[in-house]
């Protein structure tokens, strides 16, 4: 029997796939807990125009990042700490400053999850931070730190 999952069922495949399973299982198993529907006419054309809106979702979603990336390319971000004796810094800046320093300066809205640090800023002057905006789309900003 033709089913189209509804979920994503282990050991078997993922949502939207159109499978050939054992007649048994499909009423048994896939039906009742509502992981597949009968693969007819109605439910094929179904998938057929959801998968069309999860592609346009999707692309829609890439020409964002894409836009956002080109607001923030070659942009360079000034955070002021506070600094004692010697250049030192009290604290460390970190990626929700970074975050909120962007959304200031620029006006985009980046979420301080994206923001790729490997280790929290703890000194003075520029280094350069990537941020994942997609998964094919990664900008690349400098962030500056001086003494507020």
């Amino acid at each position: 029997m033709k089913v189209i999952l509804t979920q994503d069922v282990k050991k078997v495949g993922k949502k939207g796939d159109m499978l050939e399973v054992k007649d048994g299982y499909a009423r048994n198993a896939l039906f009742p807990k509502g992981l597949a529907v009968e693969a007819n006419a109605v439910n094929i054309n179904q998938r057929k125009l959801e998968q069309r809106a999860e592609d346009k979702r999707k692309q829609q979603e890439l020409d964002n990042a894409k836009g956002i990336e080109e607001k923030l390319k070659d942009k360079t971000i000034k955070i002021g700490v506070k600094v004692g004796e010697g250049g030192k810094v009290f604290g460390s800046v970190t990626s929700k400053e970074i975050a909120e320093a962007i959304q200031k300066e620029c006006g985009v809205e980046v979420d301080k999850k994206k923001i790729q640090l490997k280790d929290a800023i703890k000194g003075l002057g520029g280094q350069a931070i990537s941020i994942k905006l997609h998964p094919a789309v990664t900008a690349t900003i400098t962030v500056l730190v001086v003494e507020a």
